[in-house]
């Protein structure tokens, strides 16, 4: 068995966070918002030996894709991810949006930022 970062996971495997996100996402298609989906489904170049994975390419019901990048909280968004996320969103053309749960406690739900 191979081991792995602490909070890592295999490639292809969701977290907690992510299959939730993966849900709220279903839901947006169910309701119509939302096209297509897909999990770690593109990989960008950002520069020579540099790469980002966002966590999932989303076609909204207008044909715009956008990049949904989800994080267990703003304290854990680390400077090296922004970094990635704001060349991302300058490099292609969709925009990256930054996707942070509500605690239940708070009434639950998602909060977003929005790189463009």
């Amino acid at each position: 068995m191979k081991n792995y970062a602490l909070g890592r996971l295999k490639a292809g495997a969701m977290n907690k966070t992510e299959a939730a996100y993966a849900e709220h996402l279903r839901l947006q298609q169910i309701a119509g918002a939302v096209l297509w989906y897909r999990f770690e489904g593109v990989k960008l170049r950002l520069a020579d030996n540099t790469f980002y994975t966002p966590d999932f390419a989303v076609m909204l019901d207008n044909g715009q894709i956008e990049i949904h990048e989800v994080k267990g909280a703003r304290a854990i968004f680390a400077d090296d991810a922004k970094v990635k996320v704001k060349v991302a969103a300058e490099q292609y053309p969709f925009p990256v949006v930054v996707a942070f749960p509500i605690p239940k406690s708070r009434g639950g739900g998602w909060e977003f930022d929005r790189y463009e």
